[in-house]
């Protein structure tokens, strides 16, 4: 029964890191296709980025990883390829939150320099790890 329990927050936190993981890229995207002089715009942008990254994305997160690594232990999986490759991917993940937590801070102090299409390709990355991680956890592919 806890077992059931820890997978369901495993989800919960999944789900809310990975709404924040494909939201923020979009934020940027039209963030840095502010013309010149929106600064109250701008604030605006800056003020969700920082929300969306401290109050949502960071604590869903740490949430993922405890859960995950929680299941991991108490199924026994933690030696099965499959969980390895998931554990690259979800380490991959968590690079591209870094990555973008950096980007939120270039945006806050006015030194982004990247164009909306950047933002635009960057916002598919999530998306192809997610693929990945649902795949190894669904399937269990014999690797």
């Amino acid at each position: 029964m806890l077992y059931d329990w820890i997978k369901a927050g495993h989800v919960i936190s999944l789900i809310a890191w990975m709404a924040g993981m494909l939201y923020l890229p979009r934020l940027f995207v039209y963030h840095a296709g502010l013309p010149p002089g929106s600064e109250a715009q701008s604030a605006t942008f800056k003020v969700m980025e920082r929300r969306l990254l401290k109050a949502i994305m960071n604590p869903a997160m740490i949430a993922t990883w405890l859960f995950g690594l929680t299941l991991a232990w108490m199924s026994g999986f933690y030696a099965s390829p499959w969980l390895q490759a998931k554990v690259l991917l979800v380490l991959a993940m968590s690079g591209i939150h870094g990555w973008l937590a950096r980007m939120v801070k270039d945006f806050a102090a006015d030194r982004n320099t990247r164009a909306p299409r950047f933002y635009r390709i960057l916002n598919e990355v999530p998306t192809l790890l997610m693929i990945g991680i649902v795949i190894l956890a669904i399937v269990k592919p014999s690797l």
